[in-house]
């Protein structure tokens, strides 16, 4: 068989290889009309190849290179880019046009700055680094190894500090730390990862931000984290290794979220997360009974008439009683007075 690309499994054709990393979606590939498939078992009834692997979804990443290879620039300067003498450019540098080398940039080998990215005065990149359009390292910052800065990124814009005056109004606090992102970290489009006012932002090795995300002043995004779209962290808060955070959670400052957690979206965290934590809800907790509690919110309208039927019955049997309570006093009241008489 001659594989000649690769596709989803609902358009993959047959000189296709496509993927199947979940067995619950087993039904959809014996529909596909891929050539192959990649699984980690072999499927009964399945018209394509079945290729075992251990990993699909990793080895469907990796067969995907074989079939596209992102453009890369030729080394050299573009004449309208704007590079400082003093900078030190590594071996095989790539700079597009209208991008900005500020004054004693260290830029490492095989770097590539597509148009318009800037590099402010005394930032140190390492080598292999790819910046996409409009992305922006500001003064001092200092960038690992093997990093991807996608489209519109800002590394060490100023972190959000402010003094209040008696009078009300603000006084701008200087930002003076930076930023340090390790080796091997990718942040993705529009993402905004602050200077510290003191000290540094830290983005540990390994980590993936996505896009629309916000990282504040002197956080620390711990090793082989994954940062989903439009998630916040607010001011010193610090994650451990392996935290996951979905979508538009949200962290508050000076708090601390263990290794191994995992945020569901758009959780609100308000205080430490220990290791190995699922956390959802805002305000956040426990995973497991916010999936109970959420599962009988919908229930909730008929619970509350259920119970408003039930207090009626019980304030009329209430009363019921009441009235057979205060007829036999007034019975035995009755008694004693004859009685005395």
């Amino acid at each position: 068989m001659e594989i000649t690309g690769v596709a989803g499994i609902e358009h993959a054709g047959p000189s296709h290889l496509s993927f199947l990393s979940n067995p619950r979606y087993a039904p959809k590939a014996k529909l596909s009309g891929a050539g192959a498939i990649l699984v980690k078992q072999p499927i009964a009834g399945l018209s394509a190849a079945c290729v075992v692997s251990p990993d699909p979804y990793l080895d469907f990443a990796k067969a995907l290179e074989c079939f596209y290879m992102p453009p890369r620039p030729a080394p050299g300067i573009h004449p309208l880019a704007v590079v400082d003498p003093t900078a030190q450019l590594g071996d095989e540098v790539s700079i597009g046009a209208c991008c900005v080398v500020g004054p004693r940039v260290t830029l490492g080998h095989r770097a590539v700055l597509h148009p318009h990215v800037v590099i402010y005065e005394g930032a140190a990149i390492g080598d292999d680094f790819l910046a996409h359009s409009h992305a922006s390292v500001r003064e001092f910052c200092r960038i690992g190894h093997r990093v991807t800065l996608q489209n519109g990124v800002v590394v060490g814009g100023d972190g959000f500090g402010f003094a209040k005056r008696a009078d009300g109004t603000h006084y701008k606090m200087v930002q003076s730390g930076v930023t340090v992102v390790e080796d091997d970290v990718e942040i993705q489009s529009l993402s905004a990862i602050d200077r510290a006012t003191v000290g540094e932002t830290r983005i540990r090795r390994g980590a993936k931000i996505d896009n629309l995300v916000q990282v504040g002043h002197a956080c620390t995004v711990g090793e082989d984290n994954i940062i989903c779209a439009q998630a916040g962290l607010a001011g010193s808060s610090h994650l451990g290794k392996n935290v996951l955070l979905a979508g538009q959670s949200g962290i508050s400052g000076h708090l601390t979220i263990h290794d191994n957690a995992i945020i569901y979206a758009q959780a609100g965290i308000g205080g430490d997360v220990p290791a190995g934590e699922l956390m959802a809800g805002s305000p956040a907790f426990d995973a497991r009974t916010w999936r109970r509690a959420v599962a009988a919110f919908p229930q909730l309208p008929d619970l509350v008439k259920t119970l408003r039927e039930l207090r009626k019955r019980v304030d009329a049997l209430e009363a019921a009683a009441a009235g057979v309570r205060d007829g036999a006093t007034q019975a035995e009241d009755t008694s004693n007075h004859e009685e005395q008489h």
